[in-house]
């Protein structure tokens, strides 16, 4: 294939560290509260209603609505589940948009600066525009386009959320490349005709007891950061 045209990144486990920032900020409102609770397992059981929350939608039992709302739905039955309560909606509403304010690995804007100097760089997330605007402000990553569920209506893994995001951009499926730290997600970029590349966050999962998820495939490009892909890359 030649080089690509325009880099495609996932953010969630990709770009940003959103475990470790979703624990602090429920471990945060606990103290100020006056409850204890386990911020990573709060941050796993709100994460693991990511995908069943879209597949209603993927199944088409259910209208698009932007993650954001999925997320706030998925928040009240955590809560829940924790037990915790005594938090006023607007209190809860801000719990809500910490995935706004999530913290980014330490690679993630030198990384895409360099990989910048030589590609056009977007977001293809399931993120909603104004999460990955807010992302992109608090942190300095300086996107040229924000892509993805909202904008092509439709979550990944479905075809039109890459296929929408390449045609946005004006590109061929093939001049685009998926960039991610999972290997689902550039299985079916691939399938779709995107070249791929494999960034390892092992840190994702593996400090919070899970396994480590090395590269399932010879995917084109292999990185141990943003750095070491933007090396790869010739950036």
């Amino acid at each position: 294939m030649a080089h690509p045209k325009a880099l495609l990144f996932d953010v969630f486990g990709t770009v940003v560290d959103w475990r470790t920032s979703v624990a602090r900020e429920i471990e945060r409102i606990g103290a100020a509260k006056g409850f204890t609770v386990d911020g990573h397992a709060f941050a796993m059981a709100w994460r693991k209603r990511y995908q069943p929350a879209m597949a209603g939608i993927r199944e088409n039992n259910r209208g698009f609505v932007p993650l954001d709302i999925l997320h706030m739905e998925n928040l009240l039955e955590v809560l829940a589940e924790f037990g915790i309560d005594g938090l006023s909606e607007a209190e809860i509403n801000d719990l809500n948009i910490v995935w706004h304010r999530l913290d980014t690995w330490n690679d993630s804007v030198g990384g895409v600066n360099r990989l910048k100097s030589r590609h056009i760089v977007a977001t293809c997330s399931n993120g909603n525009i104004a999460l990955m605007v807010n992302l992109a402000r608090r942190t300095g990553l300086n996107w040229d386009m924000v892509l993805g569920g909202e904008v092509a209506q439709a979550y990944k893994p479905e075809r039109e959320a890459y296929l929408r995001s390449a045609a946005f951009l004006g590109l061929a499926p093939e001049e685009c490349c998926m960039v991610a730290a999972h290997n689902e997600d550039l299985t079916a970029a691939r399938s779709f005709g995107l070249q791929t590349a494999y960034v390892e966050r092992r840190n994702e999962f593996v400090a919070a007891g899970g396994a480590p998820r090395p590269a399932s495939q010879e995917w084109e490009w292999v990185a141990s950061d943003f750095l070491d892909l933007a090396t790869k890359m010739g950036c």
